[in-house]
């Protein structure tokens, strides 16, 4: 018996504006709120327990002290590489510098609130 990820939690400033990011990053929609103020997004038809790990965003005050030690890599579903680069720079997604070289075949983003992500060029096909 293997586990497997059904959630990924992420500290946000501003939870709402990161859980509106992410849902149209990901095609999520809004699954539950909490007294906290915590917002969990998944996908729409799966929801918690699913095939993909759903997200929780979390509000905190605490500043990022250093760089993640996770981050989140993501795919096309729809369309290439070099359109989704755009659809996410629209969003609101920034170019992030983390050292790389200029010749990987991913890009490093930072959403809205500066966490790091890779957009990785394999298209993949949607759930």
């Amino acid at each position: 018996m293997a586990c497997r990820i059904s959630e990924l939690i992420l500290d946000a400033a501003d939870a709402e504006r990161l859980a509106t990011f992410w849902s149209e990053v990901l095609g999520y929609v809004e699954l539950d709120r909490e007294e906290d103020g915590s917002i969990a997004i998944g996908p729409p038809d799966a929801g918690f327990g699913g095939p993909q790990p759903i997200l929780i965003l979390s509000p905190s005050d605490d500043p990022r002290p250093t760089k993640l030690r996770l981050h989140i890599d993501v795919n096309p579903t729809d369309r290439e590489q070099d359109a989704e680069l755009e659809r996410l720079l629209a969003l609101g997604a920034t170019p992030a510098d983390v050292g790389q070289t200029g010749e990987e075949s991913w890009h490093v983003l930072a959403d809205p609130e500066g966490n790091e992500f890779c957009l990785l060029r394999t298209r993949l096909q949607p759930l």
